[in-house]
């Protein structure tokens, strides 16, 4: 059982928060490039598929808690590992569980840069320079300074800071509908003809890693009271709250802010503020909170995705399933050397690449998690804790979005193809170097043998 420390309500902050905490203000502006004013059908369709995915991990972990001795339960390494009985494919899961929580770092650190160029007064460039990429990587190295001196938000603390970012989307998106319905003398585009395209589909595969935050959950099951009730509650209170406030934010933003989603997507949503503060002759001060909120989100998501990815990572040291150089798996707390090299590799990630690489890149990594989750729950449907349809839904949809998301890329953004496939044809090289090294080091004396022997 877990030790009670948080209950319902911090469990709730904590998945809300992971999903609200940063993704929308990263991920709109990406995401209205493809789908236009179809998004909040977009994000409707990434919801559903989160919930699936949410539904089989529930079920995949009381299975887990049901074959072991404790409640502790696991996440996608645990189940792997616990279903297959394969270390190589657990690990291999594991790996693109890390590198996706990198890309979402890099991805939150790119969005805090160009929030943070938004403000009143702060140049984009300096000397010809731009800003963005210095911002970024310095935004991290203060995070990774943090969790160096053991600093981490607790579940009241939670609470305070999910309950601010949640009300500000909240009031933006409902002064949003009323400024539309009443002020505003354009009528509101809801992207009809798009819904039955391919467009809202490929849409919501590029928006998904802003719907990862949940499943942080099963990692911190030895804090939650009574894990294998609580867990469920919160996931499947959280989700449907995110997909409602993804929807209505962009729903306003389009509708309200045309010529910003066009020309200068990423901050989209200052534009918006701007607009319907207008009305009340605040235009300054809304546009200035937006900018501010997104700092904070973004930050905080950062900071806790930087936690969560330390503790993952060294729990895959204690496993053997990353090499020992990442760091001592015996040291109190997450290991120095390995909060260095996530913050490096987030670094280089968010300085280099653009954000919609960075996007499709965290997404791909989430996607094929989460949907191999889904057909691993799908294997168990015959016991009574998973039925059959929901996961086979999310297996689909997984399938599917992959597929359609190196379609888009591969059509309309082919340098980041290229980028996103040699990035992960690199990490699939390593990981098999890796985890078969035991079989590569018989191999080799028996290659030097064959030459020896030919030599004489």
């Amino acid at each position: 059982m877990g030790d009670g420390s948080f209950g319902l309500t911090e469990a709730v902050s904590m998945a809300l928060g992971g999903m609200i905490g940063g993704g929308i203000y990263a991920v709109l502006g990406v995401v209205t490039g493809i789908a236009r004013a179809a998004t909040w059908f977009a994000f409707l369709l990434a919801g559903i598929f989160a919930i699936c995915a949410a539904y089989s991990y529930v079920g995949l972990n009381e299975l887990a808690t049901d074959d072991g001795d404790d409640d502790s339960g696991g996440g996608s390494v645990t189940f792997v590992q616990s279903f297959t009985g394969n270390s190589t494919l657990a690990g291999m899961i594991g790996w693109t569980l890390l590198f996706g929580y990198v890309g979402s770092m890099a991805m939150y650190a790119f969005a805090f840069a160009e929030f943070t160029i938004s403000l009143p007064g702060v140049p984009s460039s300096i000397g010809g320079l731009p800003l963005r990429p210095g911002i970024s990587v310095l935004v991290i190295a203060g995070f990774v300074g943090l969790n160096l001196l053991g600093t981490r938000a607790t579940g009241s603390a939670e609470n305070v800071l999910t309950s601010v970012k949640v009300l500000v989307l909240v009031a933006f998106g409902l002064a949003g509908v009323v400024y539309a319905l009443f002020v505003s003398s354009e009528s509101v585009a809801f992207g009809t003809s798009r819904l039955t395209s391919f467009s809202p589909i490929m849409a919501a595969a590029v928006s998904f890693v802003a719907f990862q935050g949940w499943q942080l959950l099963f990692y911190d099951q030895e804090s939650i009271a009574d894990p294998l009730e609580t867990i469920p509650k919160a996931i499947y209170l959280s989700i449907p709250v995110a997909v409602v406030i993804y929807m209505l934010v962009a729903l306003v933003t389009y509708n309200l802010a045309p010529s910003a989603i066009q020309h200068n997507p990423h901050t989209a949503l200052v534009n918006a503020a701007s607009t319907i503060g207008g009305a009340v002759g605040l235009a300054s001060a809304a546009g200035i909170v937006i900018s501010l909120s997104a700092l904070f989100s973004t930050g905080s998501a950062i900071n806790a995705t930087l936690f969560s990815a330390g503790y993952f990572a060294k729990g895959m040291l204690t496993d053997d399933l990353l090499p020992d150089r990442a760091g001592d798996a015996s040291v109190s707390g997450v290991p120095t050397r390995t909060l260095l090299i996530l913050g490096v590799v987030t670094a280089a990630f968010t300085a280099y690449g653009s954000l919609s690489a960075i996007t499709a890149f965290a997404s791909l990594s989430f996607i094929i998690v989460f949907g191999a989750m889904c057909a691993l729950a799908l294997g168990q449907r015959d016991t009574d804790r998973i039925a059959a349809a929901p996961p086979a839904v999310g297996a689909l949809g997984g399938g599917l979005s992959f597929v359609l998301m190196f379609y888009h890329l591969y059509t309309a953004e082919r340098g980041t193809f290229y980028a996103v496939l040699l990035i992960a044809v690199a990490v699939f090289a390593a990981e098999l170097l890796y985890f078969e090294r035991d079989v590569l080091e018989e191999e080799i004396p028996y290659v030097d043998h064959d030459a020896e022997t030919a030599a004489d």
